[in-house]
């Protein structure tokens, strides 16, 4: 069967939030894409994840004409709290850094991001198969099989792989080309949903000498808590009883009580770090987990990736509007940057928090200290807040 060529602009690998965003901006602008997707739409916008929004992000979703619905649905918050040996530290965003985050479900930025595809007349395509990809270094081409078993081959200026921490695009660069960096941490975190009323309006980062909890909210009634587990747990093994009592014990006390209730989902999630670096290789660019990812105890993930499209956004734009490569060239080392800044901020708040494997007396002291210089110190304070609320700039 013979295909049938598409002709765009901006070839984008990968329907996420990273995709979608680079391609809303790129019609904004006039600049044609096309988006194809291994994973049916459905199948995404059920996938629940988590999602802290710096204010960066907000910004962009709303002045962009995304949608609004963050600043209606989502929760502000102003801070977060840093509690140890059983008290509790407010880390106030607003009054350190003047800025907030949002709790929005990354699933809720998908939604709204497709919605505006979809109304905007967007070519996205989803449920494709058989995609692999084709001279980078010149003008790249997309082979796939949609969803009703047509095949076709898409020829682009430049290619864009958003395709995810499993990129096919990333595996296509040669291994001489790339660098990769890796960090395994050896543990990981136990999620649940629960059917319960909120414990805190604001999430509770909690280090114990039992382990590391993290408190979060999802609705009035719905709240979503993590605990630090070993990577090889079996959800199976955990009734609701015995989470709940690893949950108190990290948390619980000085007249403090978690609001309990059905568990009603539980998943492991493994941590590591990932960087590849350059992000670029002939006409072929990453953005997002196909680049880098992140543990999630700094909240930079699906950030990352919306910057990096931001500037990946700015250097197609000038390239169309005037010739000039300069700001394509530089987007590797600029989105780069950034992703290092997160990485070691992640890296920060996982070793402050998580009670590390085969650690002495010496270390869980050290590590109080650690944490009671940065709530006894309005500059470490504002360290925080800054880097947890998003670095200034676009850059």
């Amino acid at each position: 069967m013979a295909r049938t060529t598409i002709t765009t602009q901006v070839a984008i690998m990968g329907a996420g939030p990273a995709g979608l965003m680079l391609s809303h901006l790129l019609a904004k602008q006039g600049i044609e894409s096309v988006v194809v997707e291994i994973r049916s739409r459905k199948e995404i916008q059920e996938t629940v994840r988590a999602g802290i929004l710096e204010h960066g992000t907000v910004n962009l979703l709303v002045d962009s004409g995304v949608s609004d619905r963050v600043l209606r649905d989502g929760d502000r918050h102003d801070g977060i709290e840093l509690r140890f040996n059983g008290e509790s530290h407010r880390i106030d965003f607003k009054e350190l850094v003047g800025e907030s985050v949002w709790l929005y479900p990354q699933t809720d930025v998908f939604a709204d991001l497709a919605a505006r595809r979809e109304a905007d007349g967007g070519d996205v395509r989803y449920s494709v198969t058989d995609t692999t990809v084709h001279e980078l270094e010149g003008k790249p081409k997309v082979w796939f099989t949609d969803a009703e078993g047509r095949e076709f081959e898409i020829q682009s200026d430049f290619l864009v792989g958003a395709d995810g921490s499993r990129s096919h695009c990333r595996r296509q660069i040669p291994e001489a080309a790339r660098t990769q960096h890796f960090h395994e941490y050896p543990f990981a975190w136990f999620g649940i949903l629960t059917e319960a009323p909120r414990s805190s309006d604001e999430l509770i980062y909690a280090n114990s000498e039992h382990g590391f909890a993290l408190i979060s909210q999802r609705t009035e009634t719905v709240q979503r808590m993590y605990f630090q587990c070993d990577p090889t747990e079996n959800v199976a093994d955990w009734d609701d009883e015995r989470i709940w009592t690893e949950l108190r014990k990290r948390v619980n006390g000085n007249g403090f009580e978690l609001k309990e209730g059905p568990v009603t989902e539980k998943m492991v999630l493994p941590f590591r770090s990932f960087v590849q670096s350059p992000m670029r290789h002939g006409n072929l660019f990453l953005a997002g987990d196909a680049a880098h990812t992140v543990p999630p105890t700094g909240a930079k993930g699906l950030n990352l990736a919306i910057h990096d499209v931001k500037v990946l956004f700015e250097g197609l734009d000038s390239f169309y509007a005037t010739g000039s490569t300069g700001l394509l060239d530089s987007y590797s080392d600029h989105a780069l940057d950034r992703v290092w800044k997160a990485q070691h901020f992640s890296y920060w708040m996982t070793s402050m928090l998580h009670s590390l494997p085969g650690a002495d007396d010496f270390g869980r002291a050290r590590q109080l200290g650690e944490l009671h210089s940065v709530v006894s110190s309005q500059h470490a304070k504002a360290y925080l807040a800054e880097q947890y609320t998003g670095w200034p700039g676009s850059r």
